[in-house]
């Protein structure tokens, strides 16, 4: 079976997702996968029996628990598998992270910039400050009692 073939199937992709943080007990797969899908624990079995005789997984025994780890070669595969086919987002990807580091030199320029008058800056800063001075209470000669 292709690795896509294995990785086809929604909960062989969760359970793989949860492999890639660590080595995970049989009985720790089942409860998450069981409670997300709402599928069976001789269910999760065989799919934990896919990925272990694809050689997605392997498992140890300790006492009397399994435990599955996530091989790496079958995901290369998968990967590899994508390599021609990059060609269509690559460049896309290549142009957000130009805009996105274009973005990030712009603000830390204008963070390092001290507020010049006439700038937007000093004109924000400058009417923020008129808008609290005209909500401050005002006292003239005509409010005061005689």
């Amino acid at each position: 079976m292709h690795a896509l073939d294995i990785l086809g199937d929604p909960v062989r992709r969760r359970i793989v997702e949860l492999l890639a943080d660590g080595e995970l007990a049989a009985g720790e797969v089942g409860r998450a996968v069981q409670r997300e899908f709402g599928i069976s624990q001789p269910a999760v079995s065989q799919h934990l029996k896919v990925l272990r005789e694809s050689g997605f997984a392997s498992v140890r025994s300790e006492g009397t628990r399994r435990l599955y780890a996530l091989e790496p070669e079958p995901i290369a595969e998968a990967a590899e598998w994508f390599t021609p086919f990059e060609r269509f987002w690559r460049p896309r990807l290549d142009a957000l992270g130009t805009e996105l580091a274009r973005s990030a030199r712009a603000r830390r320029i204008a963070a390092a910039e001290p507020a010049r008058p006439g700038s937007a800056a000093s004109d924000s800063a400058a009417s923020e400050s008129a808008a609290s001075d005209s909500a401050a209470p005002q006292t003239n000669a005509s409010n005061k009692e005689t």
